[in-house]
């Protein structure tokens, strides 16, 4: 992108800065990102919206609008400098909308940016976990009243186990009798676990967990700290939608919990870290335990083994279908991550009596 174009975007939209200089941020895999740098503070961040895979973009905006909106409500008693800190603010276009859409068809957002922020690719240590807790479990607190209904569905069965399941069957039925041969093992881990890979849709669906405003992408990089490693607020809200806490909190814990990358081969190296679970536990629920029912709190755990295990069978199904949908770096680097991470899930299953003794 020339800095010309990105100039030219820049000044759709309501501000009072001059352009100056930008930098391409590069923590996402589906948008483009860039931080603009202007004349004064405050600077900002533009973002192009990836239309080829959220398939209404308006739709994406007006949720997490609407969301950091609710939460600046809520928190509106806050010193107004204390509040640009913990909540994301957008701006308008000067045709009064929150994004602009080019000739190009690409659509485009302004945030403003959180000056003295820091953000964490991987948790190095218990008191960034906590932190970390801390702000999701506050993020669900203060969206808890959040009428869900007024929300689009960004990603429709994002976490929908019978329809992960029909992708795997769909695959499996389609698969070279090579590959099927070199996942017997991983297949008959799938067809064990099914049973219980759908306690929490049938909750979900039985209306005894309650559908709420969820992240949907909960890694440790899409929450911001300050200079002294205290939690600031919850970012990258683009796949806002309803759910359940379950989601969240179990894909904050995959994520955070692996001792390994998601791509170790040598499986001797992928444990469940207990010690980061603790920490981030304690956190969340020190924020977000008086908001959760007994139903909710009891199935915490699940849903952590729930999320390991969703993208264990997403990568299985992509190595079947012959790598289609995720990036690979050579022919069995989706069997690698399916193998890692049925590798943490029984790393986890083996500690849960420790587990379900934080609840």
């Amino acid at each position: 992108m020339s800095i010309e174009k990105l100039k030219i975007i820049f000044n759709q939209f309501q501000h009072e800065g001059e352009f100056e200089s930008y930098q391409e941020l590069a923590s996402g895999h589906i948008n483009d990102s860039y931080l603009i740098k202007t004349n004064h503070k405050p600077y900002f961040v533009l973002q192009r919206i990836n239309h080829e895979v959220f398939k209404d973009v308006p739709g994406l905006i007006e949720n997490k609008v609407a969301i950091s909106q609710h939460i600046r409500r809520k928190l509106k008693d806050l010193p107004k400098k204390k509040l640009k800190r913990r909540v994301l603010a957008f701006a308008k276009t000067k045709a009064g909308a929150f994004y602009f859409r080019g000739d190009d068809g690409n659509y485009w957002n302004l945030m403003y940016f959180i000056d003295k922020s820091v953000s964490f690719e991987t948790v190095k240590d218990e008191r960034i976990a906590y932190e970390g807790g801390c702000l999701l479990g506050q993020f669900l607190t203060l969206t808890n009243d959040f009428d869900v209904s007024k929300l689009i569905e960004v990603i429709p069965k994002f976490h929908d186990m019978s329809f992960r399941y029909m992708q795997f069957e769909d695959a499996l039925r389609i698969a070279s009798n090579e590959r099927r041969g070199i996942v017997k093992e991983q297949i008959l881990l799938v067809e064990g676990l099914k049973a219980e890979m759908h306690i929490l849709q049938s909750l979900k669906e039985s209306g005894a967990i309650k559908i709420r405003v969820t992240h949907n992408d909960t890694k440790i990089s899409n929450s911001l700290f300050n200079e002294k490693s205290k939690g600031l607020c919850v970012i990258d809200t683009d796949t806002i939608m309803p759910g359940i806490v379950h989601y969240d909190f179990g894909d904050a814990i995959r994520t955070i919990c692996n001792t390994a990358a998601e791509d170790e081969t040598n499986l001797d190296l992928v444990e469940f870290n207990l010690k980061y679970y603790k920490a981030y536990t304690k956190g969340f629920l020190k924020k977000m335990k008086s908001s959760l029912t007994p139903i909710e709190l009891k199935y915490l755990p699940l849903g952590a083994k729930t999320m390991i295990f969703i993208m264990a069978l997403r990568f299985l199904t992509d190595y079947l279908n012959n790598d289609v949908y995720y990036k690979i770096k050579y022919p069995n680097h989706n069997l690698d991550r399916a193998k890692n991470q049925f590798k943490l899930l029984q790393s986890m299953s083996q500690k849960m009596s420790q587990i379900e003794n934080e609840l």
